[in-house]
This record gives C-alpha cells, sequence and structure tokens, in this order.
C-alpha cells in the first residue's frame, strides 16, 4: 500500500492547482467528497445485507 506523507501531500496539491486552477479547486474537493460519501454509503449498504443474509441463514439452519 502506498503511504503519502505531508510533502507528497502538498506535491499532489499543487499539481491540481496547477492544472485546475484556483476557481475550480473547491468544485472539485466537493465532487470527491460527494464520491467519498457515495463509496461508504455503498459499503455500509453492502455490509448491513451480508449481515442479514448471515443471520437469515442460522434461523433457517435452526428451524
Amino acid at each position: 500500500m502506498i503511504r503519502l506523507g505531508a510533502l507528497e501531500i502538498g506535491i499532489i496539491i499543487l499539481i491540481i492547482l496547477m492544472v485546475f486552477g484556483a476557481g475550480k479547486l473547491p468544485q472539485i474537493f466537493e465532487m470527491v467528497g460527494k464520491g467519498v460519501r457515495s463509496l461508504t454509503g455503498g459499503k455500509k449498504e453492502g455490509e448491513e445485507k451480508e449481515i442479514k443474509a448471515k443471520t437469515r441463514k442460522k434461523k433457517s439452519t435452526y428451524s
């Protein structure tokens, strides 16, 4: 796994700033934030479905 330190993150932000400009930067970070929230929400839903499936399986085994 790649570990990013403060210097690497700073360089990445600087490159993004140079490519997109300061005006678009808030929009880009907003889109990234929405994407991360969507991924974590989907992950939670998948885990909940998995737990429900396991509990149903256990209940049917005992019946």
